[in-house]
């Protein structure tokens, strides 16, 4: 098995075929409307790179490393991310596709969503202590058992969230965030 080792380039316009990428490094890499759906990212490390524009729908990103990572504008709907190496891990969104995405039981503290979509995604048994929700669509995403401690859901909408089955304490919600809070409770709020 060779890995490749890439850093401080700016990758634009590739089309990646299914083993292209595996047991390849990257670091402080620069990628520009590159498709990655067909991959296997087997052993692939990311760090310090960015995504702009990036095609990831559907891909399996199993036994990827995101060492501060930033994806800006990329499509990750339906992606998997439970199975990511998990050891010394950073990443971001801005402006990305994340509908149907999985984060299951991973730790994602002070992790940042800046203007998403997340329309049903899956952050059961998570950790997003201190995560930051900017102005996201968290249309019917799970959240159930996750620590959600100093997140701030500010400005975000349409979530809806269990106090009772989160740990929640010092979250940060808007007034017209309550909603989302007491809706098993069937209230009408004004």
């Amino acid at each position: 098995m060779k890995t490749n080792y890439t850093y401080n380039e700016e990758i634009n316009d590739i089309i990646y075929e299914n083993s292209s990428i595996r047991y390849n490094e990257f670091e402080q890499c620069i990628f520009r409307n590159c498709d990655f759906a067909s991959c296997d990212f087997t052993g692939v490390v990311f760090i310090e790179c960015t995504f702009h524009e990036c095609n990831f729908k559907e891909t399996k990103i199993n036994y990827v490393s995101l060492r501060d990572v930033e994806f800006v504008g990329c499509d990750f709907t339906s992606v998997n991310f439970a199975m990511t190496d998990q050891v010394i891990y950073n990443f971001n969104f801005t402006n990305c596709l994340l509908d149907y995405a999985q984060f299951y039981a991973l730790k994602l503290k002070k992790m940042q969503f800046i203007n998403c979509s997340m329309i049903s995604v899956d952050f059961m048994n998570c950790d997003l202590t201190e995560a930051l929700f900017d102005n996201c669509n968290l249309r019917r995403a799970v959240f159930i058992d996750t620590i959600l401690q100093k997140a701030d859901f500010y400005s975000s909408y349409d979530f809806n969230i269990d106090p009772e089955k989160n740990k929640m304490k010092r979250a940060i919600f808007s007034t017209e965030g309550l909603k989302g809070l007491l809706s098993k409770y069937d209230l009408v709020i004004k």
